[in-house]
């Protein structure tokens, strides 16, 4: 469990031991269940036994145990959930972020425009722009782009940054204003405040930037694909002016393209880390002991062969509903594929994050033609770090599809 690649490693030993619906070891004091078969993961997640997350030492030291993530199950828990729900990830304060979004996504094109013919390294572009997103969302502050800022100590600076009262501000409210406007049941502490707001900077800029960087990746890997996407934002955006977040809905091919993606690349492959067993259970016919740790690999679900046809191939079509097919969600509400977790303890921030990542892309394919390096070839090595990122940083080549418009 130690390795680098864990689910790869998982998935082989229940492959070997004929053990994919359910597997049992030991890590130590630890016992531990995994299953890679979508109906018993299914049966855990929607297990209120399996309501709590196991909290290690390192999650205290970052107040984690008393966020959304990591936080018991119970009273307070559940009063979390309500107020992301209702307050922090509701469609409103989503749209209201729209912006925002929208003049990220500019500069990333000026940055990139800069680029014209020449090799560079997308990632940390990416990152400064997940992380001014965050920022803004969250503290209402921003950041350039191309800075070369030391991020450890922004952040840590931003740890000290939740205010006494609300802000005047009056364009847009942040999640701290959002948050020290709460009164009665769901105020709370300023403690658990910076709990809340550190989990959301840690678990935002990650996995956002880490999926546009293995989009890009399969992107320049698939040039047929990325001729059909670019298609795709001729037909509904056309060539004259930019893409806007309401022609999204209409990109049914580039949602499918990054569902393919999310398929082969989640980038959190043991899904939402690891369920805690507070009671005595049983799963999948086999009697579970409370204090059992139990994992989902997704990624071997999501490449399962008796779920996926040709599962290692890069096919986005077989997330294009046919007439009188319903479109397939990654949401949740099918565990074959489901990135952001389900029940309980899946992720709240799951639509905002699928908002930014569609738009973000939508608007660098339509702006640019990707290409691959000339020094460096596109590699799908993988290593597991907070989320499941390629091991070797994405190099690329971009060629303008249009005339820049002013507003970038």
């Amino acid at each position: 469990m130690s390795s680098s690649l864990a689910h790869h490693k998982i998935a082989a030993a229940a492959e070997t031991c004929k053990a994919k619906r359910l597997m049992a070891f030991s890590l130590g004091d630890t016992r531990v269940i995994v299953t890679c078969n979508h109906d018993v993961a299914r049966e855990i997640l929607s297990s209120s036994v399996f309501a709590d997350r196991p909290v290690k030492e390192s999650a205290y030291s970052l107040m984690f145990n008393r966020a959304i993530g990591f936080a018991p199950y119970g009273v307070y828990w559940r009063t979390l959930r309500r107020i992301a729900a209702t307050h922090l990830f509701c469609p409103k304060q989503i749209k209201g972020s729209e912006e925002q979004r929208r003049l990220i996504a500019s500069k990333m094109v000026t940055l990139f425009a800069n680029h014209h013919g020449r090799s560079f390294h997308v990632r940390d572009v990416l990152k400064r722009a997940s992380l001014n997103n965050m920022t803004a969302s969250i503290f209402g502050r921003k950041y350039k782009l191309d800075c070369a800022d030391n991020e450890v100590e922004e952040l840590r600076a931003l740890s000290n940054h939740i205010p006494t009262q609300g802000s005047n501000k009056r364009d847009a409210r942040d999640f701290v204003d959002v948050l020290l406007s709460l009164q009665g049941a769901d105020k709370l502490s300023d403690s658990d405040m910076i709990a809340v707001l550190w989990e959301m900077i840690f678990r935002g800029i990650d996995t956002v930037a880490v999926l546009i960087e293995w989009i890009l990746a399969r992107i320049v890997l698939h040039p047929d694909v990325q001729s059909m996407v670019h298609d795709e934002l001729d037909d509904v955006v056309g060539r004259s002016r930019a893409v806007d977040e309401s022609d999204v809905m209409n990109l049914i091919y580039l949602a499918a393209v990054i569902k393919e993606v999310l398929r082969l690349h989640s980038p959190g492959p043991l899904l939402s880390w690891a369920r805690l067993a507070i009671t005595d259970t049983t799963v999948d016919g086999y009697h579970v002991p409370k204090g059992t740790t139990a994992m989902v690999n997704m990624w071997a679900i999501s490449r399962d062969p008796q779920e996926w046809a040709d599962p290692l191939e890069f096919i986005p079509d077989r997330f294009v509903a046919k007439q009188g097919e319903m479109e397939f969600s990654v949401l949740g509400s099918d565990l074959r594929l489901a990135p952001f977790g389900s029940g309980r303890r899946s992720c709240p921030g799951k639509n905002l994050g699928l908002t930014t990542v569609t738009f973000w892309v939508a608007t660098l394919l339509h702006e640019f033609e990707w290409l691959p390096s000339d020094q460096n070839a596109v590699d799908l090595s993988e290593v597991l770090k907070l989320s499941c990122e390629m091991a070797n940083p994405l190099s690329v080549k971009v060629h303008p599809r249009r005339t820049l418009s002013s507003s970038y």
